[in-house]
């Protein structure tokens, strides 16, 4: 990377993660995750009830166990992917890069005002939300979460954002790339998906009256896909699916990580995991493409309970798919965008405004 303080910067964004496994770290991690109205979307008095009073409470100790299961010496497995992965970038290109997370730390004033500092005559920041697919509990919070800090501190500096990129050609070779070299012989696939309730899908639903309205409304044009979460990840898996020949006998879609009694999209993928060893798929391999660094949803609740559900209902042999992490590929394909935004190239930016 250049010396020279530049007017152009990368802010990479993830997701966030407790500071630690202590139980009252995690605590304060899933307050302010779940008290994101993005998140569970009730009202404000509500939403603390439940919150505070009901989820934290008896989730907490749980989630606690569960990270310890997952850490590594160096920290959060997502928080490491994601420091790694910015610095691998800042290594290729021209002009700073940075990270910083929805939940947690580094905010995103933090990695601004880090970068402003060395670098006072910045014009333009590229925000990428490292989230493939439009959802309001990933993508929308952490954009508008950026754009709050953005306000807030009034930059001098334009904040520019990376629309999502579930069918861009270059995400999708990578991801079927890394798929198609992971794949077994005579092994099942299943692309499983963090979960929404249905009631995001509506609410995202831009036109008002497309989206769950019709068994086929995936499928059937719209500008309501454009914030469809369930429409982007069906399209991720179909290009993937053809770009490595997988006949639909080989591979199915589910959807994880079900929070509350509320409908979610379906189907959940630790039921069809109980289910697959009876219909005759013995040999099974998860791929989560929701993610592109691994993370508790990938590493326990996919790698070791999924595994543990698969084979204690038949299943002879389980893998995980690993994220896309600091693959060179990956890196080249963000190298790819990052260029393109120095240049002035880039054309796949999210609207100023989030509809």
């Amino acid at each position: 990377m250049s010396t020279v303080p530049a007017t152009k910067a990368v802010l990479l964004m993830n997701l966030g993660s407790p500071e630690s496994t202590s139980v009252q770290e995690v605590r304060k991690y899933l307050h302010e995750f779940l008290m994101d109205k993005r998140v569970i979307d009730s009202p404000y008095v509500i939403r603390k009830l439940i919150v505070d009073g009901i989820i934290v409470p008896f989730r907490a100790p749980r989630s606690a166990e569960a990270y310890r299961r997952i850490w590594w010496p160096e920290g959060s497995p997502l928080i490491v992917l994601t420091r790694r992965l910015s610095a691998l970038l800042s290594q290729q290109v021209e002009i700073p890069v940075s990270w910083c997370m929805r939940y947690g730390h580094p905010r995103p004033d933090e990695a601004m005002d880090e970068l402003l500092l060395k670098n006072p005559r910045l014009q333009e920041l590229l925000l990428i939300p490292l989230y493939p697919h439009y959802a309001m509990s990933s993508y929308e919070t952490a954009v508008e979460y950026a754009r709050y800090w953005y306000r807030k501190k009034r930059y001098s500096f334009k904040l520019r954002v990376l629309a999502p990129f579930y069918r861009n050609d270059d995400y999708i070779q990578v991801l079927s790339t890394h798929i198609q070299q992971s794949l077994l012989p005579d092994h099942y696939l299943l692309f499983s998906y963090h979960g929404v309730p249905e009631r995001h899908i509506r609410k995202s639903d831009i036109t008002g009256h497309h989206c769950l309205l019709t068994p086929d409304c995936c499928e059937t044009p719209s500008p309501a896909h454009a914030y469809c979460y369930r429409h982007q990840v069906f399209t991720t898996t179909r290009l993937v699916a053809k770009a490595i020949g997988l006949t639909p006998d080989r591979y199915g879609l589910s959807f994880q990580s079900r929070l509350g009694r509320d409908p979610w999209l379906q189907p959940y993928t630790a039921q069809r995991l109980a289910e697959l060893p009876a219909e005759g798929i013995k040999k099974l391999q998860v791929v989560c493409p929701a993610f592109v660094s691994d993370c508790l949803e990938t590493l326990e609740e996919i790698e070791m309970e999924g595994q543990k559900i698969f084979l204690e209902h038949g299943g002879e042999h389980f893998e995980m798919i690993p994220c896309l992490n600091t693959q060179a590929a990956w890196i080249a394909v963000l190298k790819k965008w990052t260029d393109q935004f120095a240049t002035g190239e880039l054309s796949k930016l999210l609207p100023e405004k989030i509809q």
